[in-house]
């Protein structure tokens, strides 16, 4: 009897590198299928324009959410990854990460309420923004990092997907109108915060990692240390997600709202390039230490696929915005059609930089993705000011590709 596999490609479905990804797609389609379903339903119960808000309270929470993170996504699935033969040093790693992202989550909390109800920002939207403010502390708490490296993702998926659905019919059943606005983002929050407290708590009793509470030195040894990549994340969030913001200043509402709709599809559809990165970072960095020679043609495999994904997401999304933006909204918006179709082309120019991205990240040349990232980050903001302005929507659409290529050139340089 022979003794090959029933199936032809057994032997990929065991690869730790694959299941990451294919977990990483799970998590990720569960969180893209709901946002789907989520977004009419949202822009039904209380409007384009209070989407619009909605939105820009979310994209608020997500540049603070920097500073909670604080660079430990790409940092911690490596540190998780070297040592997990080490039960003792792990549980000491982990709790460092754990508490100094709580230690930020806290102050980012005070930050905000200061900003607003003492200096009086936000006042467009502070209601919203206020409730939101528990997707810090899920943030926070959130361990897909951990096993990330441990590349055992199954469980993190199951939960997620609970979270998520819990999330949506929370939504469905309370979110009726306008006055109902708050609680959207607030859903969102809790239902994560909720599955990471119960995945942490498995992380402690079930692999025996123990979460004990580290010195506070230690917390900030531990900040001091990810300081670089806190500034290169912040910098490059402010050059990815930053564009609605800079909208703010200079559109109304009318143009706000369909531009929301458009830039959160293709935050989704960005997706795709981050998803392989984080799936391949922990085999990476082993191979790069264990066996180099396999580590650059496991990159050029990598890089190859990505481009290939988002070559076809752009082409799909040029045939298909009409109807994707119909079913979203509920109704033809043809701005949104426009503004959807530019940005369509993000996922293919940011593959151009998965490769260097994660040779920069294993071999921590942090200074030099420091400068790398705060170079494009300022041309994001000068270019988008400048188009922003002059050309609306459009002209931020165009200046958030452009993005992708100059910092493709700046680092191949």
């Amino acid at each position: 009897m022979s003794d090959k596999p029933l199936l032809p490609f057994y032997h990929l479905l065991r690869h730790k590198s694959l299941l990451n990804l294919i977990f990483l797609i799970l998590i990720q389609s569960s969180n893209i299928l709901v946002s789907i379903i989520a977004m009419p339903v949202l822009i039904r119960a209380v409007g384009v324009e209070e989407f619009g808000r909605i939105n820009l309270a979310f994209s608020v929470i997500l540049l603070v959410n920097v500073l909670v993170g604080f660079g430990y996504s790409l940092s911690a699935p490596k540190t998780v990854a070297l040592n997990q033969g080490n039960f003792s040093a792990l549980s000491q790693k982990v709790s460092e990460i754990l508490w100094s992202k709580l230690f930020l989550a806290f102050i980012s909390f005070f930050i905000l309420g200061l900003l607003g109800f003492i200096f009086g920002f936000f006042q467009d939207f502070f209601l919203i923004l206020w409730w939101s403010t528990i997707l810090l502390f899920s943030e926070a708490t959130a361990s897909v990092w951990f096993f990330q490296g441990k590349e055992r993702l199954q469980w993190v998926s199951v939960i997620n997907v609970m979270s998520k659905l819990t999330y949506l019919l929370l939504i469905v059943w309370f979110v009726q109108n306008v006055n109902d606005s708050y609680l959207a983002n607030f859903f969102l929050g809790s239902t994560a915060l909720a599955g990471n407290i119960g995945m942490l708590v498995f992380i402690h009793y079930g692999m025996k990692i123990h979460l004990i509470r580290p010195k506070f030195y230690q917390i900030i040894q531990s900040l001091r240390e990810n300081l670089l990549l806190f500034l290169s994340s912040l910098a490059s969030h402010i050059a990815i997600n930053g564009g609605l913001i800079i909208l703010s200043f200079f559109a109304s509402v009318s143009v706000l709202g369909p531009y929301s709709i458009a830039e959160r599809i293709t935050m989704v559809l960005r997706m795709a390039p981050v998803l392989i990165s984080q799936a391949v970072f922990p085999r990476a960095s082993i191979l790069y230490y264990e066996e180099r020679t396999r580590f650059f043609s496991f990159l050029a495999k990598v890089e190859l696929a990505t481009l290939a994904v988002g070559l076809m997401i752009m082409v799909g999304v040029q045939f298909t915005a009409p109807f994707i933006i119909q079913l979203i909204a509920g109704e033809a918006l043809g701005n949104a059609v426009l503004f959807l179709k530019i940005l369509s082309f993000i996922p293919l120019a940011s593959g151009l930089n998965l490769g260097n991205m994660l040779i920069i990240l294993v071999t921590e040349q942090k200074k030099v993705l420091f400068h790398s990232t705060w170079f494009f980050s300022v041309y994001m903001l000068a270019a988008s000011f400048f188009l922003t302005e002059f050309y609306g929507g459009v002209g931020l659409a165009i200046a958030l590709i452009s993005t992708e290529v100059i910092i493709f050139i700046e680092i191949e340089e």
